[in-house]
């Protein structure tokens, strides 16, 4: 308890949204009174995402039910709120100790509970299960560096796994890592990835070319999305030699987590860059560098407004963050090497000739020379992003399938 209290002063002191509704994260808020709920575990904005067509579907196939969402950080909770008001109850996830569970299951009452992706935690898990309630994990997935920490743990955290009723996986590689724990393979089924059946509004196309609309049609950009502690300064590097090249290249710079917004303008002040900051500017200004996007819910627009794509989390040892929506929107893609937390999606794209893994800073100069230089490869590479993301979709209707007769008797 000692340590709970201190992370929450820490997060708090770094990102003062983490002190608003801190009661939240105890167990203790006030509940509307709620219909059969569906409880859905969406720890970050990334879960929250893959799980907005689950939940658009669950909404149109048990419209009298009423969906709980639960997340963990500030960010995720805006994301929340944009994309579905007040359609849905929002409340931060409880830490994992019993009597704080317990108080977050007086309140919420759930008869279901729906965990993306791998977000195990066993007091949440048994206490729910103890009160009949099922349990699936839907988008799972396992890479084998987590599944080797899961073997280690098993004698400890076996009767955990076992309690669940569902683990509805994205591809054979995880479904095969989860039946090596013990999990009993009649609970684990292959869905494909729920982050495939992303839809692009049209705004965003709109938005992407009104971002970009001072700037010359000619003129190459770049994203570096969902960057990292200690992956700004690198990409500031690339493109500092990339402008060697082309003198008129823009990089967007979209770190992951608003309390490094200001080092990142920093750094690139500090590398000599004519710099802005999304929070002051409207549009991307005709003279700059590097623009830093220092808001969060954008990053749909800003690749739209920019002809190629990094994936951040993948120079450091991080495991990389999601491709799929700059395929969606038909972006050659980059990633560093390591991409385990997406491992087979990222697999599917290289193959279709739509992304490239790159082994490091240099050899990601070298690809961003490559498509920067010849437009026409880049586009074709980002038709065929586009066009893998689109033969992947129809995981959304093969979940639900899956979860209506677990709904239908609870």
């Amino acid at each position: 308890m000692p340590f709970v209290f201190l992370k929450l002063l820490w997060r708090g002191y770094k990102a003062p949204e983490y002190r608003t509704r801190k009661l939240e994260r105890f167990g203790i808020f006030k509940a509307p009174d709620l219909n059969r709920s569906i409880w859905v575990h969406a720890v970050s904005v990334g879960e929250v995402l893959a799980a907005e067509p689950v939940i658009r579907e669950l909404q149109a196939r048990y419209p009298e039910r009423d969906i709980v969402i639960t997340s963990m950080t500030p960010t995720s909770s805006e994301q929340i709120y944009k994309l579905f008001g007040d359609s849905v109850f929002h409340v931060y996830a409880p830490y994992d100790l019993p009597f704080m569970v317990n108080s977050f299951l007086r309140r919420v009452r759930p008869e279901f509970l729906i965990i993306m992706e791998t977000e195990l935690w066993p007091n949440m898990i048994h206490l729910v299960r103890k009160k009949g309630c099922p349990v699936v994990i839907v988008n799972a997935r396992l890479s084998e560096r987590s599944a080797n920490g899961y073997r280690r743990l098993k004698p400890a955290v076996g009767w955990m796994l076992n309690e669940l009723s569902l683990v509805l996986c994205q591809y054979k590689n995880d479904a095969a890592r989860f039946s090596s724990l013990g999990i009993s393979s009649e609970k684990i089924h292959v869905t494909g990835s729920v982050k495939y059946d992303v839809n692009i509004d049209p705004s965003i196309h709109r938005e992407g070319r009104l971002l970009r609309q001072s700037l010359n049609n000619s003129q190459p950009v770049w994203v570096a999305a969902s960057t990292h502690d200690g992956e700004d300064a690198r990409v500031l590097a690339i493109h500092l030699q990339l402008r060697e090249f082309f003198p008129d290249a823009v990089l967007i710079l979209v770190p992951r987590h608003p309390e490094r917004f200001d080092s990142a303008f920093q750094l690139a002040e500090q590398a000599g860059f004519t710099t802005y900051r999304r929070t002051h500017e409207t549009r991307i200004p005709k003279d700059t560098d590097v623009f830093i996007v220092d808001t969060m819910g954008e990053l749909l627009s800003f690749y739209a407004a920019s002809n190629i794509a990094f994936i951040g989390g993948s120079l450091v040892e991080v495991g990389g963050h999601n491709p799929i929506e700059p395929g969606a929107l038909g972006l050659p893609i980059l990633a560093g090497p390591h991409v385990f937390n997406f491992e087979a999606i990222c697999e599917q794209l290289v193959s279709s000739g739509g992304m490239e893994v790159v082994l490091g800073e240099a050899r990601l100069l070298v690809a961003l020379k490559q498509l920067m230089g010849d437009p026409e490869t880049a586009r074709a590479r980002g038709n065929n992003a586009m066009n893998e993301v689109n033969a992947s979709k129809g995981a959304v209707a093969r979940v639900v399938d899956y979860l209506a007769p677990l709904l239908d008797e609870h």
